[in-house]
């Protein structure tokens, strides 16, 4: 690992990548899987693709400062993409791939990009139809030519094409490119990334060079991160996490990032490539139990109760670690034995054997879904961070991981809780400010550096914070009792039958929840006891399915008696949704976040419902197709009511 990143010589990423590629030109940086085969770019080719699409770039009129689009899948040719305009002093600004026109038109515009460089078809259709809207959006590059051989419109540019002008350029101009990196500084903009929007639309956070190599290099030190690492870099592109794993760190610490073939062969891929180094927000690792439980299900009977036996002596023995207890005799003894013929196989199924450290972050993770991975021997651990502070603000360190904590503070950052109980940082990573919006950055930016979480949350006596809720969303029931609907919505989701949940509560009588069930994991139930059904909506409302998730809303209400603070928040009606909470619809984000407040205006006659005294509900519901077509949905939903757990005297 590099001793000092923050010398004038080292202070940008085109800088840094350029030292790379002189010092180890021969070392694999990325690799892509393509029709079956992993193609390998050594960090000599990083930089001198890199440098073919930034000369190309500067032959059609880039300006330093101009903003450059960037949407796709992980693709080696969009990393490029991203360092090739941070050389020439622009400002890469990646857009979520599934984005809907809309969606995309906003940042677009927004950013003022002048430039878009993208995967394929798909997003050129998507751009070609935002760009009378977009004046600013001169030029489309493209990488992937399948389907665009008869598409004619001027603006439109291959990504061999803009190599090639590239190459043509740098005859008359030898030295354009290292000049170009030479007047690049540590306090330049890297990169925007636009917020997810769970209150409004995207905001545009600035992320300086030097606010991205000093927190990812703080961070990368204290978990000793080798260039030996693995990567699977799979999240999109547009989220800060990705760019900070799968550019920053990997550029700074000069490790392997690996693209999957695509969304679909994820899974296939991770166990092909067994990474070193893993990162998944709640909702891969809740996917991953799922597709455990759905395989042990299947399992025949003999085997199906061995494994479970292990699995639960496993997490009975986590949940003692953690606590800092000692398990009793017993289960130490046996636990070689579930690693023997459970816990080894299922990582290597997983594709996790060499997994040497694994976080979660963006949200919190359900402590039931924490301990079963760190049962079967993974070294899941929290971190806790945010796009404002360059990601890391706290890791759990190894050796010092708790259930309820999200760890201690990395090198350079400072905490404390404010009178009212947010969270309050201040770091190298704090970011510049949000683009174009001076109103929202004076918000969250205080006196002295200090940032505003937005999260509620307290420090131990041992200097671990440890968050309770989004501080918004934390609220109180009619009764008094306090209600952190993100906590009990965890619990919901360890199961692998619910996909989301949407609690409700604040100033209500009692807590209710909105449910979506698991398609996969709950179809495979169905179809093993022989109930029929035609779709998703069908499913949902069968008397068995709902019966199935009473047993695990009871689940939940047995296991928040454990807690003193919110056993009276537990859930007395629930009612399964007729469809699943969609971003396209604009109920989640693009990263899975619930968008409560919409949520709430648009399902609000059923939320009136689970306070009435009716036991269905009719619903009319407009769903957006992936072509940007709407439609409606109508159904008729139950509602099922649930009697309160009580404490066993």
């Amino acid at each position: 690992m590099k001793a000092d990143v923050t010398t004038r010589e080292q202070d940008t990423f085109p800088k840094l990548a350029r030292a790379n590629a002189q010092q180890m030109p021969d070392r694999v940086a990325i690799r892509e899987k393509d029709y079956g085969i992993w193609q390998s770019t050594t960090w000599g080719d990083y930089l001198a693709q890199a440098r073919a699409i930034a000369l190309g770039l500067a032959s059609l009129g880039f300006r330093r400062g101009d903003k450059v689009a960037i949407v796709g899948d992980n693709r080696p040719q969009l990393y490029w993409a991203v360092l090739a305009t941070q050389a020439l002093g622009g400002v890469p600004v990646p857009l979520y791939q599934d984005s809907i026109e809309k969606e995309m038109e906003y940042i677009v515009d927004h950013a003022e990009a002048r430039f878009a460089i993208v995967e394929d078809q798909e997003q050129v259709d998507k751009l070609l139809a935002l760009r009378a809207r977009c004046p600013r959006l001169e030029t489309i590059v493209y990488d992937d030519p399948r389907g665009l051989r008869a598409y004619r419109d001027s603006c439109l540019l291959s990504l061999a094409e803009l190599e090639e002008a590239g190459r043509k350029f740098e005859i008359g101009h030898p030295t354009y490119f290292d000049d170009e990196v030479a007047r690049g500084h540590g306090e330049d903009v890297a990169i925007i990334c636009y917020t997810s929007g769970t209150t409004g639309v995207p905001k545009g956070a600035m992320l300086s060079h030097r606010n991205l190599i000093v927190t990812a290099l703080n961070a990368a030190r204290a978990e000793n991160l080798q260039a030996d690492e693995e990567i699977l870099s799979y999240l999109p592109m547009a989220w800060v996490g990705d760019h900070v794993f799968s550019y920053a760190q990997a550029i700074l610490v000069a490790f392997a990032i690996n693209c999957p073939e695509s969304a679909a062969t994820v899974l296939h891929d991770l166990r092909e490539i067994g990474p070193t180094y893993f990162f998944a927000p709640p909702r891969i690792w809740e996917s991953l139990l799922t597709t455990v439980m759905v395989r042990i299900e299947d399992c025949a009977w003999p085997k199906r109760k061995v494994v479970g036996f292990f699995l639960a002596l496993a997490q009975d023995l986590e949940r003692a670690r953690l606590a800092g207890q000692r398990p009793s005799g017993w289960r130490r003894a046996l636990y070689p034995l579930g690693r023997l013929l459970v816990y080894g196989p299922l990582r290597d199924n997983l594709g996790l054997r060499r997994v040497r450290r694994a976080y979660t972050a963006g949200e919190a993770i359900g402590p039931e879904i924490f301990v079963f991975f760190r049962g079967l021997g993974i070294n899941v651990k929290q971190l806790y961070g945010m796009t404002e502070a360059s990601v890391f603000v706290t890791i759990q360190r190894d050796g010092e991981v708790r259930l309820d904590s999200v760890g201690t503070p990395i090198e350079d950052v400072e905490l404390k809780i404010s009178p009212e109980g947010e969270v309050l940082y201040r770091s190298p990573g704090v970011f510049q400010g949000y683009f174009k919006n001076e109103e929202a950055t004076r918000q969250v930016m205080l006196e002295g550096g200090w940032m505003r979480s937005g999260d509620a949350g307290f420090l131990d006596p041992a200097g671990h914070l440890k968050i309770i809720d989004r501080a918004k969303d934390v609220t109180r029931l009619a009764g008094g009792t306090i209600f952190a609907p993100k906590y009990v919505e965890n619990k919901l989701k360890f199961s692998p039958y619910v996909k989301e949940a949407v609690c409700i509560g604040q100033d209500r009588p009692y807590v209710t929840a909105l449910v979506n069930i698991d398609l996969t994991a709950v179809g495979n139930w169905a179809e093993r006891r022989g109930i029929a059904y035609t779709s998703y909506t069908d499913l949902s409302q069968k008397p068995e399915i709902y019966e199935l998730i009473q047993q695990e809303v009871e689940r939940v209400n047995r296991s928040l008696l454990e807690d003193e603070v919110l056993k009276g928040a537990q859930i007395r009606k629930f009612l399964i949704l007729h469809k699943e909470l969609d971003p396209d619809d604009e109920e989640i984000t693009r990263t899975r976040k619930v968008r409560r407040g919409y949520i709430g205006q648009k399902y609000a006659a059923l939320i009136e419902a689970l306070y009435g005294d009716r036991d269905r509900a009719q619903v009319e519901a407009k769903v957006t197709y992936e072509d940007g077509r709407t439609g409606t949905i109508r159904a008729d939903v139950r509602i099922r009511e649930v009697g309160a757990a009580q404490a066993v005297r």
